[in-house]
């Protein structure tokens, strides 16, 4: 049986909170601190009046002023005398002190003793408060120069010889959380990387048939699709070490540093091998070289060089798998993208319906969400979301749904985060007059009637009249009932059409024009050029493609374009680029011009209500009036599969850029 007074001391040294040098050091500083002020006070109490020898300092010693003093000789070879006079000090009543700086000469005691004064020799000791008054100022700065230090190398790393050490972290499957199961809308990319986990597991039930394990996987496609959290799914789902690390990591302004932080990197994967290391955003240290784009940079570049050779090279690590990620692929160093190093390229795209479905169900498990929450449907009105972008929707729709005390998420807290979301918050402050009411209530009035009766259109969702964002004093809103991948020429004229609609309805109830279809006639310039010159839509210059253009591929912006065609042919595309818009604006103003009863309707309502239901404009359209709730819910059953929406003239606002993206790499 043990000693139960064995068994506390190891409890009292656990409960022990260890002191540590720096905390020792700051508290031995302060103390020699209060020391020196001590000693100084101490000193400064009985002020020395410094004289000289001829004349004050005979005179005193000639009329027997001088008590008594001490003729002092120090280490250094400096003579002086000290001691005391007669005359009292008026602030301390003491005898007052002298000094007298002297070459002492053999006259001097006998001069001394024919006046009376008594006087002694000596040489001073050691102080121990004079050398600690020296040295403390030293020990000040050195001390305060060597925090200052630590704290930046420990900022830095672990210290100065840890500078050129790998920073990946390793995860472990206690810390990290994240499964397959919590992945959805990326189904491909999730069986590639699934896959590897398998490999491995069960390595031997691929090596029966020859396979090898991949050494590399590159994840590419536009922010926010999950490329970081496919990878973190990896590890919590991999039984073997995790290594992350971000491409930034490798860069400094210390050529050869990211080099050592390679090849460290790829040390400790060969010490835990087999295992992963992913690198996030490798186009920081994996840019092309000499590609001009971005300039030379030699320290990237031999830290490029290193991840090359360490990768694949004449001394490859066996058993360590690199998964990369990042959303520039067109700018990465052709060697780095070729089979042995990133066997695998996978691109993670924008999620299509089903898949923004998934995600939604997936993030709707953190929010409390009412039973009537449709999210298929909000999911039919998040074309071109990533999986950011909808958990982002769903934050701001339980913000929303708190701010107005409610018990859960409905359906219309979804609705007016999406359209925050997407469009803006609405700008209720911004107070329009009568005028300009009526002005944008016609004005979109104008979209939604053209949208309507257009060929091929798509459902209306909303219009409104509320202020949005910076950019829209209204907007006509439509959701697609799918993911479109093409586009018809009857459905783009459409689209072009519904886009007039607004200039169309100012000048026909108006007589005048406004600013208020700028933005309008931008996007549907912009998507007759794409029709004549990216899609061979045009009947007088026929299919051919006009201008090479150059984009950044997952990011969507454009380059540059090349203009391979001649002024002849330049003046012939803003030509037909003008049939096109010309035609489709007479087509908007023969639809309004025949159903201005309808036009008005709408206005009238829509000044009244301020925001309108896609299905109230579908009912103007086909009977002339609001039908009652009798009267729909009798047509229910029969268009209950008809209940969609897709984005409008204003949405095309927003949509059109990423609309002719999409419709341009379908097409090609």
């Amino acid at each position: 049986m043990q000693n139960p007074s064995q068994n506390s001391k190891p409890q009292r040294s656990n409960d022990e909170t260890p002191i540590s040098l720096r905390t020792v050091s700051i508290w031995l500083i302060f103390a020699l601190f209060l020391l020196l002020m001590f000693n100084l006070l101490r000193n400064g109490r009985d002020a020395v009046e410094d004289m000289q020898y001829n004349p004050h300092f005979v005179q005193l010693v000639e009329t027997g002023k001088i008590r008594e003093c001490e003729i002092v000789t120090e280490t250094s070879g400096a003579q002086y005398i000290q001691g005391k006079m007669i005359a009292l000090d008026q602030k301390t009543n003491r005898p007052r002190k002298f000094r007298v700086d002297i070459v002492v000469t053999d006259g001097l005691p006998a001069w001394l003793m024919k006046n009376g004064v008594p006087f002694s020799f000596s040489r001073p000791k050691l102080d121990f408060w004079q050398l600690v008054q020296g040295a403390l100022p030293f020990l000040l700065v050195m001390g305060l120069l060597y925090f200052l230090f630590m704290r930046q190398m420990r900022s830095v790393g672990s210290g100065a010889l840890s500078f050129g050490k790998s920073r990946a972290r390793l995860l472990t499957r206690d810390r990290n959380k994240i499964t397959f199961q919590e992945v959805a809308g990326i189904n491909e990319a999730k069986e590639e990387v699934e896959e590897i986990v398998e490999f491995l597991k069960d390595p031997k039930k691929f090596q029966s048939l020859g396979g090898q394990m991949p050494k590399g996987v590159l994840l590419m496609g536009p922010p926010g699709t999950g490329k970081t959290l496919l990878a973190k799914a990896i590890a919590g789902e991999a039984d073997v070490p995790f290594f992350s690390i971000s491409g930034s990591d490798f860069v400094e302004m210390f050529v050869g540093v990211g080099a050592s932080r390679v090849r460290d990197m790829f040390e400790q994967g060969k010490k835990n091998a087999p295992c992963i290391i992913f690198i996030d955003e490798i186009d920081a240290v994996g840019r092309s070289r000499f590609s001009g784009i971005g300039g030379g940079h030699d320290e990237r570049e031999q830290t490029l060089n290193a991840l090359l050779v360490e990768m694949d090279g004449f001394e490859s690590r066996e058993g360590v798998i690199i998964i990369a990620a990042t959303n520039r692929p067109d700018v990465l160093d052709p060697a780095l993208l070729r089979p042995g190093r990133f066997d695998r390229q996978i691109v993670i795209d924008l999620p299509v319906l089903e898949g923004r479905e998934a995600i939604l169900k997936i993030h709707a498990k953190k929010f409390t969400l009412v039973p009537g929450a449709d999210l298929k449907r909000l999911a039919r009105g998040t074309s071109g979301f990533s999986g950011a972008d909808l958990a982002n929707l769903l934050n701001e729709a339980a913000l929303l749904a708190s701010r107005q005390g409610k018990k859960g998420v409905d359906s219309s807290d979804l609705e007016e985060a999406r359209d925050k979301v997407r469009w803006g918050r609405e700008r209720r402050s911004r107070v329009l007059d009568e005028e300009e009411k009526k002005l944008t209530a016609y004005h979109e009035s104008g979209h939604a009637l053209v949208l309507q009766m257009v060929e091929k259109r798509e459902p209306l969702h909303k219009i409104t009249i509320i202020p949005r964002g910076t950019a829209y004093l209204g907007a006509t809103m439509q959701l697609p009932e799918k993911d479109r991948y093409t586009e018809s020429l009857i459905k783009l004229k459409g689209t072009l059409t519904g886009l007039m609609g607004g200039r169309v309805a100012e000048e026909l109830i108006f007589g005048d024009i406004t600013t208020g279809a700028g933005n309008d006639l931008k996007q549907a310039t912009h998507l007759a050029r794409l029709m004549v010159c990216n899609w061979g839509m045009s009947s007088e210059l026929g299919p051919q493609t006009f201008g090479a253009q150059e984009e950044l591929l997952f990011l969507g912006r454009e380059v540059a374009r090349n203009q391979d065609f001649s002024e002849d042919t330049s003046r012939r595309i803003d030509a037909e680029v003008n049939r096109l818009l010309r035609e489709c604006y007479r087509q908007a103003n023969e639809i309004l011009r025949q159903n201005r009863d309808k036009l008005d309707l709408i206005a009238g309502l829509l000044i009244e209500k301020e925001t309108l239901d896609g299905r109230d404009v579908e009912e103007i359209v086909k009977h002339g009036r609001l039908l009652s709730e009798e009267e729909r819910a009798k047509l229910e059953p029969k268009n209950e599969d008809s209940t969609g929406s897709i984005p409008s003239a204003d949405a095309v606002k927003r949509r059109s850029d990423t609309t002719g993206a999409d419709q341009a790499r379908a097409a090609d």
